[in-house]
């Protein structure tokens, strides 16, 4: 099992190939090429809006632009989410890296992985005795639902000083992604790519997965058919 800080430096570094395309009804003066970034995993859709902007912006006429958004699959994206452009971002398969267009690692602080756990560290410590924080700051998103996501208080041990899981955390506010042995998987919690087991603690989930907000973002997505 890799080191708890090879988890974290794992996260920390970790990037998502992303494809954005112009919007086909927008208006240009010659064909607008795809733009690739490496985003990485713990930023925010919002950073890399000015580097995308300037891209398009090589092919229309500046008064032509008043704002931008991104879409997907005809979606509009909340700014919040980590993506069509009317003013397209998919994940880029390995094997598209060698189409048409640029590709560049988007630059964010990530260099400064010892800095920040240096600080958040200090954010982060709890009484040994409690046996973690008083609650977990998490985020639930749903695939699935207008609701943009659940948040509540949940504490990561019981009142019986029990250690409490990802799996206590769905029974309770997304029972839906607990199926039984003999049922078909309905749903694939997922946080930062992966499928973490349900009996993962959810207070190690919390210090080791969590965004530099320390929320723990977890997303909810219909399980393969096939």
């Amino acid at each position: 099992m890799a080191d708890d800080k090879d988890v974290l430096r794992d996260v920390w570094f970790g990037r998502i190939p992303a494809c954005f395309t112009l919007s086909p009804e927008e208006t240009t003066e010659r064909e607008a090429e795809p733009y690739y970034l490496l985003l990485p995993r713990v930023s925010y859709l919002t950073l890399v809006t000015d580097k995308v902007k300037k891209h398009f912006l090589r092919v229309m006429k500046t008064e032509d632009v008043e704002e931008m958004w991104f879409e997907y699959e005809g979606t509009p994206l909340k700014w919040y989410v980590e993506l069509t452009i009317s003013f397209y971002s998919c994940v880029l398969r390995q094997d598209t890296a060698g189409g048409k267009g640029e590709i560049y690692t988007m630059l964010f602080p990530v260099d400064k992985f010892d800095q920040f756990w240096a600080m958040n560290r200090k954010l982060m410590e709890y009484p040994t005795e409690e046996g973690g924080f008083r609650y977990i700051p998490f985020r639930i998103y749903q695939t699935t639902s207008d609701r943009p996501f659940i948040q509540k208080l949940f504490r990561p041990v019981s009142p019986e000083g029990h250690t409490l899981t990802l799996g206590d955390l769905l029974k309770e506010l997304f029972p839906a992604a607990i199926c039984a042995e003999d049922e078909p998987k309905r749903f694939q919690v997922m946080i930062h790519g992966i499928e973490p087991l349900l009996e993962t603690p959810i207070q190690w989930l919390s210090e080791h997965l969590s965004h530099p907000d320390n929320f723990l973002h977890i997303s909810i997505i219909p399980a393969p058919s096939d």
